[in-house]
């Protein structure tokens, strides 16, 4: 520890000081102490105050403590939220929370005293959020962030607090004033799989390996090649990629039921089969191994970063331009379209499965064989690509 020592008198009274450190805000910390006689015995005095706050350190005061009473303000609740309790969310949430915050927020009703809020004037802000043009998705998540805000800062205010935000109601929206997602045309994914080999092979498969397969845009990211078993045309997803503050970070499913191994077809699998002998070039031209756990979808050598899921979803932007395909078609729009084409060959149980939804009984884990059925709808979706067409009605099993 350092320390100095300073005459704040002429009658030899002297000022003690000790570095104790910063605190959590980066503000630098002293331990003060007042002594008076000469400076020789001064410096004693701050020896002896410098060992004794080695052995038993004092705890730095953190300057983030808070009061919580009349004068709380939305964003006051907000950030005591965000430092106790935020790391208990997701990161792609956190993030989702902290644009909201800074855009719709903060410089709006964060300014205002919790205990002045009326729920006229928290409905009040609902409405201009909807005249502003947000959809009835980000409102709703907009109430959700600002209901548990608030109710956070009642308990730590030991009730002192009110909630404004509880009772109240959401503007209303009529079905024109939302867009419904729509499932691509068998022709648009073909247009979408053909412009996309021009563009670029890695997100050619990338793209290929979501059509057959309806894997959400983080699943699709976070596949590794030990993920990928050539012998039985199968992929399992068990892991997920999402996006973090500074980048993207790979996480666990929330559910079981988004654990699982699906069938890939043949095509699909040769494809990723080349884009590995690509990858595997890559690596050796760089001096790196390609080791199993390499992300297949990884821009760098070696595949040791994920990519990232937007840098995937602004590709498919380029990608969609370039096939003329309307704007109303995104990347997870994919998944709309596999959960449409498979109920010609499989039934609804299966479906679900196959798509990693929550609501399916019977999820199976990654590592259960991969059922028949599994692998019909894989080859079905394959046919529609390459041109076979659909199955004859005489092809398909009862009861689809």
């Amino acid at each position: 520890m350092a320390g100095s020592i300073r005459r704040i008198r002429d009658d030899d009274t002297w000022e003690l000081r000790v570095f104790l450190g910063r605190d959590s805000e980066g503000r630098v910390r002293h331990k003060y102490a007042t002594f008076k006689g000469s400076k020789r015995a001064a410096e004693r005095a701050l020896a002896r105050m410098i060992i004794e706050l080695e052995d038993k350190p004092i705890p730095v005061p953190d300057g983030r403590s808070r009061q919580w009473g009349v004068a709380t303000t939305i964003n006051d609740a907000i950030e005591g939220w965000r430092e106790n309790g935020w790391e208990d969310l997701s990161p792609s949430t956190t993030l989702r929370y902290e644009n909201l915050w800074k855009k719709h927020i903060e410089r709006s009703i964060g300014r205002r005293k919790i205990a002045t809020l009326s729920p006229y004037d928290v409905e009040k802000y609902f409405r201009n959020l909807k005249g502003k043009g947000l959809s009835e998705a980000s409102v709703r998540q907009a109430r959700a962030m600002l209901h548990r805000a608030c109710r956070l800062a009642r308990k730590w205010s030991n009730n002192q607090l009110p909630n404004p935000i509880n009772g109240t109601e959401l503007p209303s929206w009529n079905l024109d004033d939302s867009t419904p997602v729509r499932a691509p045309t068998v022709e648009e994914v073909a247009a979408l799989l053909t412009a996309a080999v021009g563009y670029d092979f890695r997100f050619a498969v990338f793209l290929r390996l979501v059509a057959t397969t309806g894997l959400r845009r983080g699943e699709a990211c976070a596949v590794r090649w030990s993920d990928v078993d050539f012998d039985v045309s199968a992929v399992s997803v068990d892991e997920s990629i999402v996006a973090a503050h500074g980048g993207a970070m790979t996480k666990r499913p929330k559910t079981r039921a988004s654990v699982r191994r699906l069938a890939v077809d043949s095509v699909t699998l040769e494809q990723l089969r080349a884009l590995r002998v690509e990858q595997a070039e890559l690596a050796l031209a760089c001096g790196l191994p390609l080791e199993s756990a390499a992300f297949v979808f990884s821009s760098d050598p070696g595949g040791a970063t994920p990519p990232h899921p937007d840098t995937m979803s602004h590709a498919f932007a380029t990608v969609r331009k370039r096939a003329k395909v309307q704007g109303d078609v995104h990347l997870h729009s994919l998944r709309h379209f596999q959960a449409t084409v498979l109920d010609a060959v499989v039934p609804e149980a299966q479906k679900q499965a196959r798509l990693g939804w929550a609501t399916v009984r019977m999820a199976r884990h990654y590592t259960d064989v991969v059922p028949e059925e599994d692998r019909r709808a894989a080859e079905h979706v394959a046919r529609l690509f390459d041109g076979e067409g659909p199955p004859q009605a005489s092809q398909r099993p009862r009861g689809a």
